[in-house]
């Protein structure tokens, strides 16, 4: 028995040393051409399976059948995620298919998956495999329209991707196109009706739009769809862009019914605020005569956009901007109804500024 035990400790410490001198050899092959053994390929897939199964356990999938989801999280897997994917309005290269292993056609691979799995492959993306994490960590909300969009994905056809992503100035083979996707495919007021998550830019301050621009692509500001969506832009052009959507007019909308209660909460807390809370009123500083131009305009935002907004700032998740903490404090001191409260009645309430 003791011979046994002392081979066993020589094997345990000569069979390491001899896998690091076969690697530093040069003999192993890393060439993608050559690709996987069949069983280097089951068993990587079968540990990638094992690890997201177990990390989904603990994870609870919200509600995601509002189509609200869908158009910013459609908008990013086109510009961030088609390139190896594919979608509806676009093929993958020779090059992505060589890729190894090669990123699957998703319209086969989601169903397999539920919720919550889909969730932490797009949360914290798979090793060895090129599939990378999403872009900002705090942002699961963001991460969940994704998996509504992916939960839909292998039923759309071209017209509906398109539809739900904003595309345009597609081309035919051969033609020089225009971008697929620009700021205007989210953030057209023709496609902002009032259950949106997308905020409405026409309307505000240049230097609100500025700060958070340059909050987005400098990564002070945590978005994965915005970073993925100005991320190559020059500094330079962020004034430009700013200067444009500020000079926009906002179109008036149609009257839109609301629960008055809910909206007369809301008025409670932005007018005069809550003392026993210690919050001040919102309109102290929104939309304040000759206030700060760097505070945004809220009134006419969509509902569903300010309270997921004012949920982050709850959280602590939110920031951007040298002012950003001032809302972070406030924001603490809301109760759960304060937030549909507040939306309903900004909502509701066209913008006051010029």
């Amino acid at each position: 028995m003791t011979i046994r035990w002392k081979y066993l400790a020589i094997l345990v410490i000569v069979a390491p040393l001899l896998g690091l001198g076969f690697a530093w050899s040069g003999l192993m092959s890393v060439k993608a051409s050559t690709g996987h053994w069949g069983m280097t390929d089951w068993f990587l897939h079968w540990v990638m399976r094992n690890s997201i199964r177990t990390a989904a356990l603990s994870t609870e999938a919200p509600p995601l059948d509002n189509p609200a989801l869908l158009p910013p999280a459609a908008g990013h897997f086109e510009t961030g995620c088609a390139i190896c994917h594919g979608s509806p309005a676009q093929g993958r290269s020779g090059a992505v298919l060589a890729m190894l292993p090669p990123p699957p056609d998703l319209k086969t691979v989601v169903p397999t998956w539920s919720d919550a799995q889909l969730f932490e492959i797009v949360k914290h993306g798979v090793r060895f495999t090129g599939m990378p994490a999403w872009p900002a960590q705090v942002r699961d909300d963001e991460v969940w329209d994704m998996v509504a969009f992916l939960r839909k994905l292998p039923g759309m056809d071209s017209g509906a991707y398109l539809q739900a992503s904003g595309l345009h100035g597609i081309g035919t083979a051969g033609e020089v196109s225009p971008l697929p996707i620009t700021c205007e495919s989210c953030h057209a007021e023709k496609r902002l009706n009032g259950n949106s998550i997308i905020p409405r830019l026409t309307g505000q301050s240049e230097a609100y739009l500025l700060n958070s621009l340059r909050a987005y692509a400098h990564s002070e500001r945590a978005s994965g769809i915005m970073k993925v969506a100005i991320g190559t832009l020059p500094d330079e052009s962020l004034p430009e862009l700013a200067s444009y959507y500020a000079k926009q007019a906002r179109p008036p909308r149609p009257a839109a019914p609301w629960d008055a209660q809910l909206v007369e909460k809301g008025r409670e807390i932005a007018e005069r605020g809550r003392a026993a809370d210690k919050i001040p009123a919102c309109l102290s500083c929104h939309e304040k005569p000759g206030g700060n131009p760097a505070y945004p305009r809220i009134s006419g935002q969509n509902a569903p956009y300010l309270e997921r907004q004012l949920r982050l700032f709850h959280a602590g998740v939110r920031g951007g901007s040298s002012f950003s903490h001032l809302m972070t404090e406030v924001a603490k001191k809301l109760n759960e109804e304060d937030f549909a409260a507040l939306a309903a009645f900004f909502a509701s309430r066209e913008s006051s500024g010029p």
